[in-house]
């Protein structure tokens, strides 16, 4: 565990941060503080650096199989049979199906708490938010794979915070960039993966007078339009590369891939992704458990027209709601252009190859009625770790205005004519379990301050 001074990157620890004279056990017992980011705030979050803590929610799959891997899948528009029909599976590489990679993260899917508890003087630690009332953008995500999730595993995880980055914004005069990483592995099992979260923190009233309202155009369709679309769609299984390798020396740098079209965007989309995905962080319950969620997180809640109490994550759904909030109509969730680049990388890649990273960033809404093309490029082609033959993509979503909304980056492992099958990329550190994981996330988030 590391905590940092306010002006320098030594370590202070946990003891080391009791004596700071502007640091008493009050600020760290989650007192009032000033909304506006201060040296205080920042070294207090330091001082919850890789300090693992119990989920907000349980897992939506305590113990994922077949069933959980196809409805996962669909979710995103997804019917590879890697996941999805085990016949095929039993004849690729994997010799069985394995999960789709989103469910290995994905916010709630998977993984029993490590720490389901905290006490003494780590609950004092990470009680409250030092930076309450400063404003928090979801900006965010990056995902690493290391070994394939198996039909019927038990899963295990862990979530610490591992990098707090000081940084000027022109968003706002002053930001703070929180790293979070959650960390999957198979009970008495390798460790599978880790998805890191991006929350940038910015002044509230510096964020409110530079944000802009943009006027968002949301058109019909010309009939000439969804055909296009639709002839997309219906090509889409056939390129798919499945069974076929797709060898490294077969790849070269500038190779395009996609597009991947996903859209228009209907509201029926937003009920089957919550089909396989759940209803993420917030839990959002139907009747009486939904009354329960009320009760529990009162704040969550506002009347709507019929003075029905309904949640707040309506917006996705309810397009007046959505109007209400400033938007222009209801749209989608950040996660679900995160799974289409995923789907648009392992279309690409074929079965034998293996997905070890992917990033992305959400620079803007996707709203109903939006078509996003999911496109790639081959950026790099390399031997990584000394003996993996891999390449570095970088890829988007581009929707019907031309905007990129969502650019991000991949790395994925190619089989090879002449290195043969995948060699599967180690965790950072060599480690075993999700704690080794963590720490060794800890130095890297120190050592570089920026990103994974």
């Amino acid at each position: 565990m590391l905590a940092f001074s306010t002006d320098t990157s030594e370590p202070l620890g946990l003891a080391g941060l009791y004596k700071l004279p502007w640091c008493p056990m009050r600020v760290l017992a989650g007192a009032s503080v000033a909304e506006k980011i201060t040296d205080v705030g920042i070294a207090v979050l330091r001082a919850r650096i890789g300090i693992a803590r119990p989920h907000t929610r349980p897992p939506h799959y305590f113990a994922p199989n077949e069933d959980t891997f196809r409805n996962v899948a669909n979710a995103y528009g997804d019917d590879n049979p890697l996941w999805c029909d085990p016949q095929y599976a039993a004849t690729t590489r994997w010799q069985g199906l394995i999960a789709p990679p989103h469910l290995v993260g994905g916010d709630s899917l998977i993984g029993e708490d490590e720490v389901a508890e905290l006490t003494g003087t780590i609950a004092e630690i990470m009680r409250g938010d030092p930076l309450r009332g400063v404003h928090a953008f979801y900006s965010g995500s990056f995902r690493e794979w290391w070994n394939p999730l198996r039909d019927g595993a038990r899963v295990n995880r862990r979530s610490a915070l591992v990098g707090v980055h000081d940084k000027a914004s022109q968003f706002a005069n002053r930001a703070v960039h929180e790293w979070t990483a959650e960390v999957f592995a198979e009970r008495n099992g390798p460790v599978l993966g880790a998805q890191y979260r991006l929350m940038i923190r910015a002044d509230r009233d510096e964020a409110t007078k530079n944000s802009k309202n943009e006027s968002i155009d949301i058109r019909p369709y010309p009939d000439d339009d969804i055909a296009a679309i639709d002839a997309l769609l219906a090509s889409e299984v056939e390129k798919r590369r499945g069974s076929n390798p797709r060898y490294f020396e077969d790849v070269s740098e500038g190779d395009e891939l996609g597009p991947l079209v996903k859209g228009p965007l209907r509201v029926t989309d937003m009920i089957c992704w919550h089909v396989g995905m759940g209803m993420g962080l917030y839990g959002v319950a139907p009747l009486r458990l939904g009354y329960d969620q009320r009760e529990a997180m009162p704040r969550f809640s506002r009347p709507d027209a019929l003075n029905i109490p309904d949640v707040q994550q309506r917006v996705h759904w309810d397009p007046e709601w959505a109007r209400s909030a400033g938007n222009p109509t209801s749209y989608d969730y950040g996660r679900m252009r995160e799974t289409w680049l995923i789907h648009l990388c392992t279309d690409w890649m074929g079965d034998d190859a293996w997905l070890w990273k992917l990033d992305c960033e959400f620079r803007k809404f996707n709203y109903v009625g939006d078509t996003h093309w999911m496109r790639g490029r081959v950026a790099r082609k390399y031997m990584a770790e000394g003996d993996r033959p891999a390449v570095d993509l970088e890829i988007w979503g581009e929707n019907q205005r031309g905007e990129t909304t969502t650019p991000g980056h991949a790395t994925i492992v190619l089989p090879s004519r002449k290195g043969g099958a995948v060699r599967l990329p180690e965790p950072p550190g060599s480690a075993q379990t999700c704690q080794e994981t963590l720490d060794a996330l800890v130095a890297r988030f120190s050592a570089t301050k920026n990103s994974a």
